[in-house]
């Protein structure tokens, strides 16, 4: 029933504007929101979800109407013509803007946006050929066989039917790998990585998709006031354009409507109300809005819409579709990975000192030894997380040394983390299905028009296959930050089964577990290994590990001081002294 929504809404689209006694002035009101929710739905990809701060999505707004405006009056196109360059203008611009500013994070992108914003602000009113501030005036209007969409009622449904488009796609886009890739830029941007997801790409994926939203938003605009100027791409709207999102919640596309229309009506009364109430003319609104944006995030910090969702429900995903392809698997008792003399240094720490150890197929081997020994750096620097000052690192015949996490991941190496690495804001399948990333193909087209179904079946089913492996099926749809921190790791070992690995590398899995579960993950381990997988084990839990590797590698302060059977390190006089303790080496 959720995918049949947009029908009646495209039907309260063409009626609600005609619906006899509507005012004029309501139906103004109207496109105000229509067109604000299409920009601020774009905040949500971006902010909300993608977690990137921009205040100049305005601007944007701007690119899309100031094409239009130029197309029509200067080289006489049609208004439905320009429309796929007004959107393309904006996805362009955005594309050279976002390769400079998403080299920023945090509060230096936000920074970066308002820089962009203002500048192009100022050239927009300095320019001749956009009218300088007076803008560009006599845009004809949309035509439908022959007919002029003058009334303001026809032009509400053109910018709703719009809406309802955008929110379809939006939904659908987020609903896909790419839009899973998004989502996880927010919380779990380095497992992603090291999960194949090009991180950079979808940052300008989402930063790029806003910028069109944006861009069509301004088409509608330029074609319903028949008049452009730089006001209304400014800072001050982007800003508004911000708060809109906030204040329905950021991270809800729902939120973009309920936010715009709030922000809109509350404006639209307060422009009347506050000079009557303090005798002077203003924008006083700026300050009231200010003061109402605090209040609602002390009460919602995750905006009004979740307080008015209802819960509960459950992602619906086919779990019994054919099985993805799996990779060749190099023949048992042969080297995976091989390392010679990795070093790392942090300024004049050294983390890791000509480290060299080997992994076959079949095997598990454990990394072990004290709080601060390098266990957890040297597995930064074996997926790419971190690059080595020195030494080399080889899987298979092939040298990885320095490579990035997606160019290891896709060879077919897999890993957990010592702190969990789960996005918040997804179900526990979703996470483990973020491990298929780099076995599935579809672009990010394909999910906004919904042609990735099939393959988004395979890439679901296969998650829920690696959920039941590690006994987790009925977790499936929970929160992913609901479960207790055992089960989280067991769920980012289901994730790290999904990417199909030769090597498999296990930061702490033990951790926080109980002597069940603990017993279960060792027989999980040990199904793995007679399958042929090599592991890579760094575990604090010397019974858990001494019963289940088949060799183990000790280090201390970034040196490796022992390596062999498990008995023999056990009783090696210098991992006695440097982490097992001297009981053992009493008893021994």
């Amino acid at each position: 029933m959720r995918r049949l929504w947009p029908v009646p809404a495209l039907l309260a689209c063409i009626v609600v504007p005609w619906l006899p006694g509507l005012p004029i002035f309501w139906v103004s009101l109207l496109n105000t929101i229509g067109i604000a929710t299409i920009v601020a739905t774009g905040i949500v990809v971006l902010t909300g979800i993608g977690g990137m701060t921009s205040f100049g999505q305005a601007a944007f707004l701007g690119f899309g109407a100031y094409t239009s405006a130029l197309l029509t009056t200067q080289w006489g196109w049609s208004p439905w013509l320009t429309l796929p360059f007004a959107v393309a203008a904006a996805g362009v611009s955005a594309l050279a803007i976002g390769a400079i500013t998403l080299r920023l994070s945090g509060h230096y992108l936000a920074l970066g946006t308002i820089a962009w914003a203002v500048s192009l602000y100022y050239l927009a009113g300095n320019l001749d050929a956009l009218g300088r501030n007076d803008g560009i005036s006599g845009i004809p209007p949309l035509q439908v066989a022959g007919v002029k969409l003058i009334d303001t009622r026809y032009s509400c449904v053109v910018i709703w039917v719009a809406l309802v488009g955008v929110v379809v796609a939006t939904l659908n886009l987020l609903d896909s790998r790419w839009g899973r890739a998004i989502r996880a830029l927010r919380g779990g941007a380095v497992a992603a990585a090291s999960f194949g997801v090009n991180t950079a790409r979808a940052r300008m994926l989402a930063f790029v998709y806003a910028a069109m939203l944006a861009g069509l938003a301004g088409w509608l605009y330029a074609h319903l006031q028949r008049a452009v100027n730089p006001t209304p791409f400014g800072l001050v709207a982007g800003i508004q354009y911000l708060l809109m999102a906030v204040v329905g919640g950021a991270a809800f596309v729902p939120g973009a409507l309920l936010g715009a229309s709030l922000v809109t009506l509350v404006n639209d009364r307060l422009q009347d109300w506050l000079p009557k109430l303090l005798g002077a003319s203003g924008n006083f609104e700026v300050i009231v809005f200010g003061v109402l944006l605090i209040l609602v995030l002390q009460v919602a910090p995750e905006g009004l819409w979740p307080l008015l969702r209802r819960t509960g429900s459950k992602a619906l995903h086919r779990h019994d579709a054919a099985p993805l392809p799996k990779r060749a698997h190099p023949a048992p008792g042969s080297t995976v990975l091989n390392v010679a003399g990795l070093r790392k240094n942090f300024g004049g720490l050294v983390a890791v000192a000509d480290l060299s150890f080997a992994v076959s197929a079949g095997e598990i081997v454990g990394l072990i030894g004290p709080n601060g020994a390098g266990k957890s750096t040297s597995f930064n620097l074996l997926t790419g997380v971190a690059a080595p000052s020195a030494g080399t690192v080889s899987f298979a015949v092939r040298d990885i040394t320095g490579a990035t996490p997606q160019a290891i991941a896709a060879l077919g190496v897999a890993r957990s983390f010592q702190h969990v690495k789960l996005v918040a804001s997804m179900s526990v399948i979703e996470n483990v299905a973020i491990g298929a990333h780099l076995r599935g193909s579809a672009s990010p087209l394909s999910g906004v028009l919904r042609l990735d179904r099939a393959e988004e079946a395979r890439l679901f089913a296969e998650a829920a296959r690696q959920l039941a492996h590690v006994g987790l099926s009925n977790m499936a749809d929970r929160p992913a930050t609901s479960l207790a921190l055992g089960q989280q790791r067991i769920v980012e070992i289901a994730r790290a089964l999904c990417l199909d690995p030769t090597l498999l590398l296990l930061d702490e899995p033990a951790a926080g577990l109980r002597h069940n579960e603990k017993q279960e993950l060792a027989a999980l381990l040990s199904r793995l290994r007679a399958e042929g997988m090599a592991i890579l084990l760094v575990e604090h839990d010397m019974d858990f590990v001494m019963a289940l590797a088949d060799r183990l590698v000790v280090m201390d302060f970034g040196t490796r001081i022992a390596e062999g059977k498990p008995e023999a390190v056990r009783r090696d006089p210098a991992v006695i002294a440097a982490y097992l303790g001297t009981d053992l080496e009493e008893t021994a």
